[in-house]
């Protein structure tokens, strides 16, 4: 892995910045993909992720779209609730989505609150393949983010009346990535519990506190869980910590 990837992987702006005064490039492909691209679609989703892209981009990277650039950077001076975006992304897809999905993927609280107030439908849904698979509404991108990132997105999404009684043929995870997962037939709700599949990576606290507050709006009371964390589960040396 490179210099730069690995300052990536740790969100870090500081071996960021490191690696770009060693000579790393800003600008030049790695393994065939533009760095900024690299930071776009992978990695963990942390509130170091605006300065980490802020870097970068000082540093000469681009982002063709400023409409996106300003979501990643949720800087709501700017924008339009009319764009489509076609992103890849390592957790749900972010094929033919409108900006609420972006926001939603990336916690940018403040361009989806001037998105809604501006009209934009909390309900808005990505676009379908030629397999049914698609559909989902930005509360989607909420549920089992990593490390619970877009929690305040969750709970956003669902203060201005998302709707958790939509019901998807399909939804894809990770699209074109080596865990790339369909699940089938799938909610808001049973798509917060996915969040519970070994490639998902998620902890089982977080995952139930996600339902929790998604069955609580759904049905009026407390999601009847059990046995969380998992005794069975709970062995560091067979199941790694989740994130």
């Amino acid at each position: 892995m490179s210099v730069l990837l690995a300052a990536f992987e740790s969100h870090s702006p500081e071996q960021i910045r490191q690696a770009l005064g060693e000579g790393a490039s800003a600008v030049d492909p790695i393994d065939g993909k533009l760095p900024i691209d690299w930071l776009i679609e992978m990695y963990p989703r942390t509130l170091r992720f605006q300065e980490c892209l802020r870097v970068m981009l000082d540093a000469g990277a681009r982002i063709a779209d400023p409409q996106l650039q300003a979501i990643l950077l949720d800087d709501p001076s700017s924008l339009s609730a009319g764009n489509r975006f076609h992103l890849e992304c390592a957790y749900t897809c972010l094929h033919d989505v409108a900006a609420l999905h972006v926001c939603a993927e990336y916690n940018s609280v403040r361009c989806a609150a001037a998105l809604l107030k501006a009209g934009a439908d909390v309900n808005a849904k990505a676009g379908i393949d030629a397999d049914g698979i698609g559909g989902q509404t930005p509360l989607f991108h909420t549920v089992n983010s990593n490390g619970n990132y877009c929690r305040p997105m969750m709970d956003l999404l669902i203060a201005a009346g998302a709707d958790l009684d939509i019901r998807l043929q399909a939804l894809v995870w990770g699209k074109g990535f080596e865990w790339e997962t369909v699940v089938f037939d799938v909610s808001p709700i049973s798509y917060a519990q996915c969040g519970l599949y070994f490639q998902f990576h998620r902890r089982e606290e977080i995952v139930y506190s996600n339902i929790d507050s998604l069955y609580r709006k759904r049905h009026g009371r407390t999601a009847p869980v059990r046995n969380v964390p998992n005794k069975y589960l709970d062995d560091a040396r067979v199941f790694p910590p989740r994130l």
